[in-house]
């Protein structure tokens, strides 16, 4: 079974429940950043992944198959707008394909929330380095940690999701294109579930293990930026995006 996960730290209980609590011998984790990891399981090279929700319309079938996703009900820090003007003076704004969630998530709130028509442009090499006057650019993962005070204004795109809709928003989730074993499915969310709960010895072995060059709160991040549980409001936000989502795709 090929399960792909993403290389940044919001996996990283995940990441400490799967290698602690291994489902099975012959279960492969690959590393994929979210956009490599929806286009693999579109084309069934992996089984399952946490991939971008926004994967969901493309697929033939799938299968929510976790109580667990990445979501925030705030700032989720790792999902950023930058830019030296407000938002009224954008005019161009480079889009990181890294992940088709965050990329349909700014293109949603810049005609619904902001009412802006922006130009976007494809992120290529140092794009960042490119971010300035009135052009802005969406950051993906990790990299945020590194861009504190850059820039002089910063949005948030969890947050402003939650500012226009009230709703909490998912930027992953645990899925399949097909149906898996249920006695497979058992001990995966036994293992995620152990991840989730163990997030403190995740943070002290990760500690341990990495240089930290930006001085990352990795406990406030995991615990108070990202949000795990794939409850109620949670599938609510989503179904919402999936169906603006669906009016952007039709326009």
């Amino acid at each position: 079974m090929k399960i792909s996960l993403i290389p940044f730290l919001n996996t990283l209980p995940f990441v400490y429940g799967l290698k602690n609590k291994p489902v099975d011998s012959s279960t492969e984790l690959l590393y994929n950043v979210p956009s490599v990891a929806a286009e693999k399981l579109l084309n069934n090279k992996i089984d399952m992944g946490i991939v971008p929700v926004a994967v969901i319309p493309l697929l033939k079938e799938y299968y929510v198959y976790s109580d667990y996703c990445i979501g925030a009900v705030g700032k989720a820090k790792t999902v950023e707008l930058y830019s030296n003007v407000p938002l009224n003076k954008i005019e161009k704004i480079f889009l990181d394909c890294k992940s088709k969630t965050s990329i349909n998530l700014v293109r949603i709130l810049a005609q619904r929330y902001w009412k802006i028509n922006p130009e976007w442009l494809n992120a290529e090499g140092d794009y960042i380095d490119n971010i300035e006057n009135n052009v802005a650019g969406i950051v993906i993962g990790d990299k945020n940690f590194e861009l504190n005070d850059k820039f002089e204004y910063v949005y948030d795109l969890a947050d402003e999701w939650r500012k226009f809709t009230s709703l909490p928003f998912v930027f992953a989730c645990w899925i399949a294109n097909k149906k898996l074993p249920d006695d497979f499915i058992d001990k995966f969310n036994s293992a995620i579930k152990y991840g989730v709960e163990n997030r403190e010895a995740a943070i002290r072995e990760w500690y341990a293990n990495n240089v930290n060059p930006h001085n990352i709160n990795v406990h406030e991040y995991l615990f108070e930026n990202l949000s795990y549980e794939f409850d109620d409001l949670k599938k609510k936000g989503m179904m919402r995006f999936l169906e603006y989502l669906k009016e952007i795709k039709n326009n």
